[in-house]
């Protein structure tokens, strides 16, 4: 049975309006990377019996499926209908019609997240050092610490030679320890431009003493220049907070409009059923691990900011963080509520009993319709690199035509 229909101007609106919607696209990511609305989120109409659970956590939230002529939409609502979900439409005339109204459609993946990064750097003038800068740095055994914002894995398959695994959402948690020395210069980097624009603007938000800059462009600005990776490094930073980090990363959430709540209220948050509440626990995966507040979904700090469409696809939603240490969802939530999101932090909760056990990881899609990143792996054409950058400088300009996003930056 098909779906009742929305317009593109009613979704639109309900946009506008912060009500809660999901837009889902119902192609496989690859075909989703070639265009999208700029708060569509992918959910591939095979992958929905997967994720929606997970995704989609209240089941009456409404719901709006699209695809582009693929012929998707009527087993889609089908299988979130027998799923339990209520309120299940689809864009009356699919993607074509989105355009045809002449809004916007953004390409890649995590785009608004994207998009987010570079309208920071625009309005704030996040410093960054080009590749060639840092690799005389480097040579000259100058007091610099470089630190590698990336997850990881990715970190362990190319990075650039010397630097520290400090996955985002750490920085300001490990930054004293990683460069302990207030003259050091800290060089945040990821593989484009937003982990380490917004690492850099983190940890210059929280008051570093250090001056800090990004790598410009990142791991593909240092390919482009010519310069070599290092390949299979394991360094990690440790934990080491710089002097006022705990106190000025809360100032930082506040100034962003986050609120702070005690287990009670979270409960209370938690009982309103008529909203869709996203819980997520932003440590690493080891301490989530070793103990957990029952019913927070694992997502560490830096990669939820970057894949906030992947992770809580119903925009106007709500969102709770919780971090045993504060730091990590202080400077998550500041994040989150600058990008539009109704943003809390839990404080306590982590003296009763905790769950034990590793976070729950959703399977990966099939790679033949997985959208390869013009930033993954280490035999990327130079020409897609710069067409990538290319695609990101011009997002500020292309948010700007849409006027959806509801921004801003502190």
């Amino acid at each position: 049975m098909n779906p009742p229909t929305v317009t593109p101007s009613q979704v639109r609106c309900a946009l506008l309006l912060r009500d809660e919607i999901a837009l889902l696209d119902l192609r496989h990511e690859a075909a989703y990377a070639t265009g999208h609305p700029l708060f569509a989120a992918s959910m591939a109409a095979d992958r929905i019996a997967l994720e929606a659970a997970a995704r989609l956590p209240r089941k009456d939230v409404p719901v709006v499926v699209y695809d582009a002529g693929e012929g998707l939409v009527s087993g889609a609502a089908d299988r979130l209908r027998a799923l339990g979900y209520t309120d299940v439409r689809q864009l009356d005339g699919g993607l074509q019609a989105w355009r045809m109204a002449g809004y916007e459609l953004f390409q890649d993946v995590n785009s608004y997240a994207k998009a987010f990064g570079e309208l920071v750097e625009s309005r704030r003038h996040t410093p960054s050092l080009p590749a060639e800068e840092v690799a005389a740095l480097i040579a000259s055994r100058a007091n610099i610490a470089i630190l590698d914002v990336r997850r990881f894995d990715e970190y362990a398959t190319m990075n650039i030679p010397g630097s520290v695994s400090v996955p985002g959402a750490e920085l300001v948690l490990r930054a004293g320890r990683a460069a302990p020395d207030r003259e050091t210069t800290i060089i945040v980097n990821c593989a484009g431009r937003t982990r380490s624009i917004i690492g850099t603007q983190s940890l210059i938000n929280a008051g570093v003493a250090n001056k800090v800059r990004a790598l410009r462009n990142g791991t593909i600005g240092w390919t482009l220049a010519g310069q070599d990776l290092e390949h299979g490094a394991d360094r990690r930073g440790g934990i080491g907070l710089f002097e006022g980090a705990q106190t000025n990363a809360r100032e930082v959430a506040y100034r962003a409009g986050v609120r702070h709540v005690g287990v009670a209220e979270a409960t209370a948050l938690e009982g309103q059923r008529n909203r869709t509440l996203y819980r997520f626990d932003v440590r690493a995966s080891e301490d989530y691990a070793a103990g957990h507040i029952e019913g927070f979904r694992h997502y560490p700090g830096g990669q939820l900011v970057q894949e906030i469409d992947m992770a809580a696809p119903v925009r106007g939603a709500r969102i709770l963080l919780t971090d045993n240490m504060g730091v990590r969802a202080d400077m998550t939530a500041s994040w989150l509520a600058q990008m539009g999101w109704e943003t809390y932090v839990l404080d306590g909760g982590y003296d009763r009993a905790l769950e034990i056990g590793p976070p729950e990881v959703l399977p990966k899609p099939d790679p033949l319709h997985r959208y390869r990143r013009p930033y993954e792996g280490t035999d990327v054409d130079p020409g897609a690199m710069q067409a990538y950058l290319d695609w990101e400088y011009g997002l500020v300009e292309q948010l700007r035509r849409d006027a959806t996003h509801g921004f801003f930056v502190i």
